[in-house]
C-alpha cells in the first residue's frame, strides 16, 4: 500500500505561476485590469473565438447568460442531467425549466438524438456538455437545434479539439476552478463571436455600468460610468487572472501529461472488466483534454461508494463527477423527477468514479492505483 496519500487532483502550480501572481501583488493593480484582458485574449486565441469575458466563475457566466437572454417562466433549457448542478440551478433561479436529455451510456455525452427528443416549441436554449474533456458532436447538435441557440458547456474542455478545431467556436463557457486543466483559483469565462452578447455580459458582470468600470490612467472608477440596468459583481481579480495567464502558456504540455497518464490507465485497466473507462465518441475526429479519467465500477462484488472508500483506505483519493442532477433532493421534490426517466444517465450516476489524474502524477502513481483496484476486486 502507498505510504503517502495520492489525491484525486492537485493544481499544477509552478514557480512561473507564483512569480506572475507576485508581480500583480507588487504592481498596485489587484482587481479587474490588464491581466484580465490578457487572459481573455489568450483564451480566445486558443479557442479561435472573438470575444471573451473573464468572470469570477463559470456559474457567474451561466447566471449572466440567463439575464442577457431574458430566460424566465415558460422557457425551457435542454441540457444533460449529468452535469454540475450550478448550471441547472441558474436555469431554475431564472424561473425557466431544465429539460434533461439522456446521454450515451458508454461515452456519457449528450447526442443529437437524445437532444432532439427533448426539443419543444418552448425550448429557448440548448446546453450540451463536453464531458470530462471529450467533445460532443456539436455540428450534429446545432443541426438538430436549427434556430435555437446552443451554448457549449466547455468547463471541462480547454484544449479539446473537434474535427480539427477547438471546441467553443460559438458561444461557450469555460471554468478555471482549482481542479481544471488550468486554474485561476476560482474563475470562468464566456466566449462568443457575438459582440452584442459579450458587451451585455461585460456590463452585467459589473453593476450594469455602461462603460468600462475603470480608468486605465488613474486606476480609479471612470466618472463617465452610468448604470444602464442593475447588474452584479462578478468580475475576476487580476491576482487570479495572472495565474491563469501564466498557466495558459503551457496548456499544451499540461494536457499532454494528462493524456499520457490516461493512456497508461487504459492500458493497465484493459484486463479489469469490472472497472470500465469511458468509451471514445465515434463518427468524428477529436482530441480530448482529459480533464477527468472516469471509469464505471460494475461488479456484484462491491458497489461504487464502497469501492471509493476502499481506495481511500489504500491511500488513494477519487472523485464523483457527477451525481445526476434530476435525482437530487430539490429536483425530486420540486419538479417530481423520478428514477427511470434517464436510464443511461442513472446507470452512470450509480457506477462512475474519477480516478486520480493531474500532471504531477507519475507512471508509478498510475500503477499504484491499478494495483489497489485489483486488490479490492480480489
Amino acid at each position: 500500500m502507498r505510504k503517502e496519500f495520492l489525491p484525486f487532483t492537485k493544481p499544477c502550480v509552478n514557480e512561473d505561476d507564483i512569480r506572475a501572481v507576485e508581480a500583480v501583488l507588487r504592481s498596485g493593480w489587484l482587481t479587474n485590469g490588464p491581466q484580465n484582458q490578457a487572459l481573455e485574449e489568450g483564451v480566445c486565441k486558443l479557442s479561435g473565438n472573438t470575444y471573451g469575458v473573464a468572470l469570477s466563475s463559470a456559474t457567474a457566466a451561466m447566471h449572466l447568460l440567463t439575464k442577457v437572454m431574458k430566460l424566465g417562466p415558460g422557457d425551457e433549457v435542454v441540457m444533460p442531467s449529468m452535469t454540475w448542478v450550478s448550471m441547472v440551478n441558474m436555469v431554475v433561479l431564472a424561473g425557466a425549466t431544465p429539460v434533461f436529455c439522456d446521454i450515451d451510456r458508454e461515452t456519457m455525452l449528450a447526442t443529437p438524438e437524445t437532444i432532439r427528443e427533448r426539443i419543444t416549441p418552448r425550448t429557448r436554449l440548448i446546453m450540451p456538455v463536453h464531458f470530462a474533456g471529450s467533445p460532443v458532436d456539436i455540428d450534429g447538435i446545432k443541426a438538430v437545434a436549427g434556430d435555437i441557440p446552443v451554448v457549449e458547456d466547455a468547463a471541462h474542455a480547454l484544449g479539446t479539439m473537434y474535427k480539427g478545431r477547438h471546441v467553443g467556436r460559438g458561444t461557450a463557457i469555460y471554468s478555471f476552478h482549482a481542479i481544471k486543466n488550468i486554474t485561476t483559483g476560482e474563475g470562468g469565462m464566456l466566449v462568443t463571436p457575438d459582440k452584442e452578447l459579450a458587451d451585455a455580459v461585460r456590463r452585467w458582470k459589473f453593476h450594469g455600468l455602461g462603460v468600462d468600470a475603470f480608468d486605465r490612467q488613474n486606476r480609479g472608477r471612470s466618472p463617465q460610468a452610468e448604470v444602464i440596468e442593475p447588474g452584479f459583481k462578478y468580475n475576476l481579480t487580476d491576482i487570479c487572472a495572472a495565474l491563469g495567464v501564466s498557466q495558459l502558456k503551457r496548456i499544451d504540455a499540461i494536457n499532454a501529461a494528462r493524456t499520457d497518464l490516461a493512456m497508461l490507465y487504459r492500458e493497465q485497466l484493459a484486463d479489469v472488466p469490472e472497472v470500465r473507462p469511458l468509451a471514445d465518441p465515434v463518427g468524428y475526429d477529436f482530441k480530448p483534454a482529459w480533464h477527468l479519467f472516469v471509469a464505471r465500477v460494475d461488479t456484484p462484488k462491491i458497489d461504487r461508494n464502497a469501492f471509493m472508500n476502499e481506495l481511500k483506505l489504500r491511500n488513494i483519493g477519487s472523485g464523483l463527477h457527477f451525481r445526476c442532477a434530476h435525482l437530487q433532493k430539490f429536483y425530486r421534490e420540486a419538479m417530481n423527477f423520478r428514477p427511470g426517466m434517464l436510464p443511461a444517465t442513472e446507470y452512470n450516476s450509480d457506477h462512475i468514479l474519477s480516478l486520480p489524474l493531474f500532471p504531477g502524477m507519475t507512471g508509478d502513481d498510475v500503477a499504484d492505483v491499478v494495483a489497489a483496484i485489483k486488490d479490492i476486486l480480489k
